[in-house]
């Protein structure tokens, strides 16, 4: 377990800040002690400090996961943010889309949102810019990419996709032996 280099820290907070903005900061400075992220074996992980000076005393080869797993690098050192840091994103996010009941489900199963199942949109909300997703009881599903800004989506046609598919909270049923 290592502090990540510069190009990583880089690549982690860019993909952040599609999400929660300049909120990235709330991350670190937290009023319950200062926060760190960490990189083990391609994943990063954003921990306490506390914790982090408790695991120093832990063999890497020994260690298999500590705090919560934000996302991954994949080979090719591109980072990919994972349905594990949900509970983080969620409540700084900038950009919000909320689901009707009846595409809940089908988010949840991996597509995409369509216009016919959105309930709400941030207003301002740019195409291409990171939003979460949240079911109309302000539940967190998950996350993606907006596909249309929100002036196009009161135009789209309904079965047009309003929110391309990232991840969500289904993810921890489909894909329960490769998270960590």
């Amino acid at each position: 377990m290592r502090p990540l280099t510069e190009a990583e820290t880089r690549a982690v907070f860019e993909k952040l800040g599609r999400y929660i903005g300049e909120n990235i900061q709330l991350l670190v400075d937290r009023p319950d002690g200062t926060y760190c992220f960490r990189l083990h074996r391609d994943r990063v992980y954003y921990l306490s400090e506390k914790l982090l000076k408790v695991a120093a005393s832990i063999p890497r080869d020994s260690l298999v996961s500590l705090g919560t797993c934000f996302g991954k690098f994949t080979k090719t050192q591109k980072f990919r943010l994972s349905v594990t840091a949900l509970d983080f994103l969620a409540p700084y996010a900038k950009y919000k889309v909320w689901v009707k009941p009846g595409s809940e489900q089908s988010f949840l199963y991996g597509n995409h949102v369509l216009k016919s199942g959105l309930g709400r949109i941030t207003e301002n909300t740019a195409q291409y810019q990171g939003v979460v997703v949240f079911s109309m009881a302000d539940v967190p599903l998950g996350f993606g990419v907006a596909a249309k800004s929100t002036q196009e989506c009161r135009k789209v046609d309904p079965m047009a996709i309003v929110v391309f598919h990232q991840a969500d909270v289904g993810e921890y049923v489909r894909n329960e032996d490769t998270l960590t």
